[in-house]
């Protein structure tokens, strides 16, 4: 009796990693154990039961999917890079008010993959990510949504204006308010670069902030009872780029380019 195709992909990793692999097209076998880290003898039985289920064939000491195995594979890979990131971050999202990351942007959670939860120290509670900053200075464009007064924040933007980076920061009623009172000049000053634009987003934020730069995105969200939180989700993905992009234009399109204060 042939066991039901989710006991086949999923039940065995050596089985789901195999299937993956061929994904991208025929492997041969030494290719194969060399890339699961396997040995011909423990792999043998499970592509015998990949087999005997029609998801790969076997040739000249090669394999590929068949047409019901690539169909399935390709519908497992959203699935397993969604898991993948999951289980990275699940403690994160978990324990914070994930209500300001729009359904549809959240529900492609598979698109982030290489991040990692900072949690500065009690010394550092009020630090910005150096390694994000470094990268924010090498990018050429930039865009920053805050419902949070970073102390360093002014510094930032004083060091992006004087450059040809474009930045866009969108900002809530509070923060928009903080800015024309506590520096009213620097903001003035501001609103006059080409580069840098500056839009209020009237609605909550019931958010920390999200900076987005070339290579990376850091994601700061209040905890599950809206108190400030000092954990952050720190990424550096190509895929995870056009996520938080994606992230910020969704507020864009409600947001008012601020022209004059």
């Amino acid at each position: 009796m042939k066991k039901p195709i989710l006991d086949i992909i999923f039940a065995s990793e050596k089985r789901k990693n195999m299937l993956l692999l061929l994904q991208d097209g025929p492997k041969e076998m030494e290719t194969i154990l060399r890339t699961l880290e396997t040995t011909r003898q423990a792999l043998l039985p499970q592509i015998r039961i990949m087999e005997e289920h029609h998801l790969i064939v076997h040739y000249d000491d090669a394999y590929k999917l068949t047409m019901p195995g690539k169909l399935i594979v390709n519908k497992m890979i959203p699935l397993v890079n969604t898991c993948r990131s999951l289980n990275k971050n699940i403690d994160f999202f978990a324990s914070h008010n994930i209500d300001p990351i729009p359904s549809h942007i959240f529900e492609r959670i598979n698109e982030i993959r290489n991040c990692e939860i900072i949690e500065p120290s009690l010394v550092d509670i009020f630090e910005m990510n150096k390694d994000f900053v470094e990268e924010a200075y090498n990018s050429s464009s930039l865009s920053f949504l805050l419902a949070f007064s970073h102390p360093a924040f002014s510094e930032v933007i004083a060091r992006l204006a004087e450059g040809d980076k474009n930045t866009s920061i969108i900002v809530n009623e509070e923060i928009f308010d903080k800015f024309k009172s506590e520096w009213y000049e620097e903001f003035k000053h501001y609103l006059a670069c080409e580069n840098v634009k500056f839009y209020l987003y009237r609605k909550d934020l019931e958010l920390t902030c999200l900076s987005i730069c070339e290579r990376s995105f850091v994601l700061r969200l209040l905890s599950k009872n809206n108190k400030f939180s000092n954990k952050h989700l720190y990424c550096k993905d190509t895929g995870g780029h056009q996520w938080s992009k994606d992230f910020f234009d969704y507020y864009l399109k409600d947001a008012e380019l601020i022209t004059e204060i």
